[in-house]
């Protein structure tokens, strides 16, 4: 028997005004009518109520601030499920696509839905590095800007300045073109963020090598030094190309819904990544892993004394939180986190780092692990605490942190916004319930 038949003829009572839901509808008694609205079925997951007609037909609107429980599309990219602490991509286990997949072929299933063959891998690879350059009247914008501009207000420029440089807009019933763009968008990308680290650096830029994979061509791109031969390091590799598939998707986040809102008004695709870079920028989205590191910092500052802070975070009357720990979605273990723990461990060890704050880290982990307070309340740690800690060991800077992460998250904001406009959504519009000053005239200066 199926969970809404448990409950079946719920009812939520308002004065004389009251629903009922069954199996496949839900019936709004209102005023002295009735509605009736289908219920929409998942593949996994929340099934929904379609209200699309809910003002025409009663003149009211639902009242849900941060949209916490509204559904915004119909998707079949990216699933999670924060209680039992799993996540998917086109149906696949992260854990599945993390140990066997690269993030070429992680991009590939995001954008086309299936894993590919052999010989669509080797296509689409190829066509990435048709476009493995950037023009060089980008260099003239990138070099606009002072060094102390912080990395994501430059990568959300240039990605913006993409538009000025590819100004036809992409046919969307051509399956070449929406292809073409998004194969263009991957490989400039990857030069951006990696030209963007450089200027943050004064280290001058480095071109696109196409003997190499993409996370390998990032790599280089971003930390070939110009006075030195570079040595490729597999376990850097590897674990840059784990943290780029562990962030490539995940639902309707902010910096994704962003890109879906931008792009239904038929903006540019270059425009609409753009607008999820800044979206991505904030402290409360992208910037998690930045915050981790400014705390271990902080705690090392005070003296690294890990008890004292541990002690502050369990009180409930100090307004210290440990960052890095637990998280919106998840109510578990956020399973990205299982994956990049083994990464972050095999980065420590083979570069033999000494470093306190990252000491600390490692101190908190333990304690996070096993301690009752923090088991109890699942406060285990998240994707954010060890990717922070891989980026330190890897000697970029806190400020770099959220511009690896928008990479990793570009083939989920391209592929979403190919969804976006493949179905055709409207253009994004929501309502308000205003409660402001009601209506009332003008009042001259000289008499208020």
């Amino acid at each position: 028997m199926s969970e809404l038949s448990l409950f079946a003829l719920f009812y939520v009572y308002l004065n004389q005004n009251y629903i009922i839901m069954s199996d496949n509808k839900v019936i709004l008694n209102y005023d002295g009518n009735s509605y009736e609205y289908p219920i929409v079925d998942s593949t996994l997951g929340d099934r929904g109520i379609d209200i699309s007609k809910l003002r025409d037909q009663t003149g009211l609107i639902t009242l849900d601030l941060g949209y916490k429980n509204t559904g915004a599309t119909l998707s079949d990219i990216t699933y999670l499920d924060g209680d039992k602490g799993e996540l998917y991509y086109r149906g696949y286990p992260i854990e599945q696509i993390a140990e066997k997949s690269n993030f070429t072929e992680v991009m590939y299933l995001l954008l086309h839905g299936e894993l590919p063959t052999e010989n669509q891998f080797t296509s689409f690879d190829n066509n990435i590095k048709k476009y493995n350059f950037v023009a060089d009247e980008m260099k003239k914008i990138l070099d606009v800007f002072p060094r102390s501009a912080h990395p994501m207000g430059v990568l959300s420029s240039l990605t913006s300045a993409l538009t000025a440089f590819n100004p036809k807009a992409v046919n969307v019933n051509s399956k070449e073109e929406m292809d073409h763009a998004a194969e263009l968008m991957l490989a400039k990308f990857s030069h951006l963020c990696a030209w963007t680290y450089r200027k943050t650096q004064g280290l001058p830029i480095n071109h696109g090598d196409n003997s190499l994979s993409y996370v390998e061509n990032f790599y280089r791109m971003a930390f070939r030094l110009p006075n030195e031969e570079f040595v490729m390091d597999p376990v850097v590799v590897n674990a840059l190309d784990k943290l780029l598939i562990l962030h490539a998707d995940h639902e309707q986040n902010c910096s994704t819904s962003t890109v879906r809102m931008v792009g239904s008004a038929h903006t540019g695709l270059f425009a609409s990544i753009s607008a999820g870079v800044s979206a991505l920028w904030g402290p409360l989205h992208g910037g998690a892993n930045q915050a981790v590191i400014e705390m271990l910092e902080m705690i090392e500052a005070d003296g690294g004394d890990v008890n004292k802070w541990v002690e502050k975070a369990k009180n409930k009357e100090d307004n210290f939180r440990l960052m890095g720990f637990g998280h919106r979605v998840y109510k578990n273990f956020d399973p990205r986190a299982k994956i990049i723990k083994k990464a972050a461990d095999d980065i420590l060890n083979a570069l033999g780092i000494q470093d306190k704050a990252l000491d600390i880290a490692m101190q908190l982990e333990k304690v996070a692990l096993e301690d009752d307070y923090f088991v109890s309340k699942k406060l285990y740690p998240n994707v954010d605490f060890y990717s922070g800690i891989i980026y330190r060991a890897l000697g970029i800077p806190t400020e770099m942190f959220t511009v690896m992460f928008a990479l990793g998250r570009l083939p989920g904001w391209i592929s979403q916004w190919k969804e976006m406009r493949l179905h055709g959504d409207p253009i994004g519009r929501p309502r308000q319930v205003y409660q402001g000053a009601g209506v009332r005239d003008y009042v001259a200066m000289t008499n208020r």
